[in-house]
C-alpha cells in the first residue's frame, strides 16, 4: 500500500505564488508517474499536469508557464503555482501511479487533497 499526502495548499491573493507537495510513503514501490488534479464544487477534477519517473512534463494549457511541477526525489513531487488567479481555486489533488515490487503489480492512488483559494 502507497500513501499519498499533499500539503502546501492555503488562501493567496490574485498574482501571489504557492507551492504545493505531494509525498509518497511505503516501502518496495516505484512510482512512475505523479499527476495534480484541481476539482472546484460540483465540477469532476480536472487534470493540472504530470511528471514521469523520467522527468517529462505535461501541463493543462491555462497553466502552462505559471505552473511547474519538478521532483526533489523518488517520493516527493512539488507544484509551483505562480502568477495566481481566483479560477485557480480548488482543490488539489495528487495522483500517483507505479508499480509494486513485492507483487509487481501496478497502483494507482490519491491523496485527500489540499484546498488553494485564491483572492481577487
Amino acid at each position: 500500500q502507497v500513501q499519498v499526502a499533499e500539503s502546501g495548499g492555503g488562501s493567496v491573493q490574485f498574482g501571489d505564488s504557492l507551492r504545493l507537495s505531494c509525498t509518497a510513503s511505503g516501502s518496495m514501490f516505484a512510482i512512475t508517474t505523479w499527476a495534480w488534479y484541481c476539482q472546484t464544487p460540483g465540477k469532476q477534477r480536472a487534470f493540472v499536469g504530470k511528471i514521469t519517473s523520467g522527468g517529462a512534463t505535461t501541463y493543462e494549457d491555462s497553466v502552462k508557464g505559471r505552473f511547474t511541477i519538478s521532483r526533489e526525489n523518488a517520493k516527493t513531487v512539488y507544484l509551483e503555482m505562480k502568477n495566481l488567479k481566483s479560477e485557480d481555486t480548488g482543490v488539489y489533488y495528487c495522483n500517483v501511479e507505479g508499480v509494486d515490487h513485492r507483487s509487481t503489480r501496478t497502483f494507482n492512488f490519491w491523496g485527500q487533497g489540499t484546498q488553494v483559494t485564491v483572492s481577487s
